[in-house]
């Protein structure tokens, strides 16, 4: 089973490539943002759970987000593997889905890193902006910080995997099919 994490700041290019990987790959693709709302609008006992520390401004704690990514892995039929899109966002996350996939005998393969620098981050996100509805993708402080929290926070995730030998880094710049085509050569070596 081919078992990705995407991984990237915000504006490397993450959901473009993942929709591309799908298709080619035929993975299954598991977003928290889309599980949260999900479970949210399910009204479902995770879902009220992390209902309660998101009312509460708290951060939903790792285990009821790994119990969604359960829940997601269990109501899925046979599949070519899964590829995590903006999860794990902590080294604790990232111990806790090896553990998960390790029990179910389906470890991560790899963690693919886009890397695109800080100003061409910007550039990407403000474009984005200007279709995406966002207001997050339009205001240039916003963009700063949601980048010192990636680097802060997330960055340290690339190393966990990278101890595992299990890290690569793909250079974000250039045209999408460039970008696929380098990170299309990283999973065929992982298959």
């Amino acid at each position: 089973m081919l078992n990705i994490v995407l991984f990237g700041p915000p504006g490397a290019g993450k959901g473009t490539q993942s929709e591309k990987i799908i298709e080619k790959y035929n993975l299954q693709h598991i977003s928290t943002g889309d599980l949260f709302r999900k479970h949210l609008s399910e009204g479902t006992e995770l879902g009220k759970m992390a209902q309660k520390y998101m009312d509460e401004g708290n951060l939903v704690p790792d285990e009821v987000v790994i119990g969604m990514v359960d829940d997601k892995i269990k109501e899925t039929g046979p599949v070519n593997g899964f590829i995590f899109d903006g999860f794990p966002r902590t080294v604790h996350q990232a111990e806790a889905l090896d553990i998960l996939l390790n029990e179910k005998n389906m470890p991560i393969k790899g963690m693919i890193a886009l890397e695109v620098d800080e100003e061409e981050l910007k550039k990407r996100i403000l474009l984005r902006g200007k279709t995406s509805g966002r207001a997050d993708d339009q205001d240039v402080a916003k963009i700063e910080n949601r980048i010192k929290v990636y680097q802060a926070e997330t960055l340290p995730v690339a190393e966990y995997y990278r101890k595992q030998d299990k890290y690569e880094a793909i250079h974000g710049i250039g045209s999408i099919d460039e970008i696929f085509g380098k990170i299309s050569d990283v999973i065929d070596k992982l298959k």
